[in-house]
């Protein structure tokens, strides 16, 4: 009976070593395949004019996020060609090994929901999931992109 209850303990203690020790699921699959996920459910109708799809790169990385201090391995961002739209949806995957919350700190204190000048973002999300973090800066659009975003599996 104590081998038995001794066992049990054992078998006990290494599932609760495992389930601490995991981290959360990174999301598979390229940055343009999650940016049109995030954006399921919005009719065309309800999206901004003219949106686009831009690579983010260590020349213009600043102007999307608002720094360039964060180890990053590839990063996109959707955003409408029309300047007077406060859209922005940026994706960031995170380098293997790279603080996910520091770096969502510093987005969240530096990206500039005014970088539009004349119009600025209502609503701004610094959210993550596994290596990836999504930084959202726009209006009524914000909370489905975000809750699109936490569904991603």
């Amino acid at each position: 009976m104590k081998k038995i209850i001794i066992g049990l303990c054992i078998v006990l203690s290494v599932f609760m070593m495992t389930g601490c020790g995991q981290k959360e699921k990174n999301i598979e699959g390229s940055l343009e395949e999650i940016m049109t996920k995030v954006y399921e459910g919005i009719s065309e109708d309800e999206l901004p004019m003219m949106l686009s799809n831009i690579e983010i790169t260590d020349e213009n990385i600043e102007n999307y996020l608002g720094t360039k201090d964060i180890d990053y391995q590839e990063a996109l961002a959707s955003e409408s060609m029309v300047g007077s739209i406060a859209h922005s949806v940026v994706l960031v995957r995170m380098a293997d090994g790279a603080d996910i919350e520091e770096a969502k700190t510093l987005i969240k204190e530096k990206a500039n929901p005014r970088k539009w000048i004349c119009v600025e973002a209502e609503n701004v999300y610094v959210e993550s999931k596994g290596n990836l973090i999504i930084l959202i800066m726009s209006g009524e659009l914000a909370d489905t992109i975000k809750t699109n975003f936490e569904q991603l599996s």
